[in-house]
């Protein structure tokens, strides 16, 4: 008997996910946990394992195709199994490509039949939400759509062709005509220099929450330069420890303040639920910018004030190595009350972090220079690293928004008595 294959649930958040590459066909042998395609979700790349063995008899959704969770995606068993109890409705299946002539048509697709249909808003109110994201971002009616999705399902494709359609239909409306000079014929358009690509679900996703923080929030951005010689040295007496000391970096020491620090300032540990309410954590969820392969990724790291240097530094490496390889769970990236940047390892002395919404502020983590200041023997160097806090201003006003980072970077100047408290 047929075995269903079902789109897996990464997360309690996620409630679709989108095909990204199917590695086999049909009519190809499988083995239990083998590989059957890629998946995305809004925050990373998943692999999906077969939960059968056996032949791929039929797929029902191709690259590219949004399928809510738990949905039947493929069958697998032996060769003349029954899928027709586990086949999904209204999706027509992938058959192997040997079709004899004089096979009986095939029944016609959810999407064919809803095309024969009358134009207007489909009877059956029911859209994946990011169709509906979509739809509100581009300010379309998402039920005027027509269903191609599973059970009649408006899915993320469906929105954007009556987008196409919408705007086509506007582009047709004839102008009022007005008379013109006559031009010169043009010349025949020369061939392309250039090449028009879509964005993963991952860079949308970024695309989207960074024009939302910026056009939903009043943000600002200080610099604040402190002495790093302290850190510099701890970070050198933990690598001749070796082991896991050698591991601690100065990210992970940067981290570590601001989680103690946090809880002090509580209009910047928060989330704006809108214009009049805000809401304060309790604790320190700890959200780091990671930059992987398919985009920037914030793994989340729980209850931070509560962990040792050690303990943050360790798990800090594993949420990044799940990140940047696509294993991490949703739900490993949400929650977030707080969030921190690294761009020092790139040269960068000072830049605008961008808040991440409904969350008030952001630190952004600058690269250790040698600067000039006075010393007992005239002018000397030091090492002098810059932190950036961009901070929603309806949350907190300037003042104390600077004296918590006066507070993170003295604990900083003075990091083995921080560890100490």
């Amino acid at each position: 008997m047929a075995e269903a294959v079902l789109m897996p649930k990464t997360g309690i958040t996620v409630e679709s996910c989108i095909i990204e590459e199917w590695k086999k066909q049909v009519g190809d042998q499988v083995k239990l946990d083998e590989i059957l395609f890629t998946y995305e979700t809004d925050k990373a790349v998943f692999e999906c394992p077969s939960t059968a063995e056996g032949e791929l008899l039929e797929i029902y959704y191709q690259d590219g195709d949004e399928v809510p969770c738990l949905e039947t995606v493929c069958a697998v068993g032996q060769k003349g199994d029954d899928c027709s109890a586990i086949r999904p409705s209204g999706v027509a299946a992938q058959a192997p490509a040997a079709v004899p002539a004089t096979a009986e048509p095939a029944a016609p697709t959810a999407a064919a039949k809803a095309a024969t249909a009358p134009t207007g808003e489909t009877s059956v109110a029911l859209a994946s939400p990011r169709a509906k994201n979509l739809a509100a971002q581009a300010g379309v009616d998402w039920r005027k759509a027509v269903p191609t999705g599973s059970k009649g399902l408006i899915v993320e494709r469906d929105v954007r062709k009556l987008m196409e359609e919408q705007s086509a239909a506007t582009a047709a409306t004839p102008a009022p005509v007005t008379q013109a000079p006559a031009a010169a014929s043009a010349p025949a358009e020369a061939a392309a220099d250039y090449t028009d690509s879509k964005f993963s679900v991952i860079r949308r996703t970024i695309a989207r929450s960074m024009k939302e923080s910026l056009g939903s929030s009043a943000q600002l951005t200080h610099n604040f330069a402190f002495d790093a010689t302290a850190i510099k040295q701890y970070r050198a007496e933990m690598k001749a420890l070796g082991g896991a000391y050698a591991g601690v970096t100065i990210g992970d020491m940067i981290l570590y303040v601001v989680s103690r620090t946090l809880l002090a300032h509580p209009d910047l540990n928060a989330h704006m639920l809108d214009d009049e309410h805000i809401r304060h954590f309790n604790t320190v969820h700890l959200g780091v910018a990671v930059d992987t392969p398919r985009g920037l990724l914030v793994p989340v790291i729980r209850n931070a004030e509560k962990k040792s240097l050690l303990q943050i530094s360790a798990e800090l490496k594993k949420l990044a190595a799940e990140a940047r390889t696509g294993a991490i769970s949703p739900d490993k990236l949400n929650g977030a009350s707080f969030t921190v940047s690294n761009l020092g390892s790139f040269g960068v002395r000072s830049f605008t972090p961008v808040i991440n919404p409904p969350q008030t502020g952001i630190i952004g983590v600058c690269e250790i220079v040698e600067a000039p200041r006075t010393g007992k023997n005239g002018i000397e160097l030091y090492p002098e690293m810059t932190l950036s806090l961009t901070y929603d201003h309806r949350a907190i006003d300037g003042a104390p928004a600077s004296r918590f980072m006066q507070e993170v970077c003295k604990k900083l100047e003075h990091f083995t008595a921080t560890l100490a408290e």
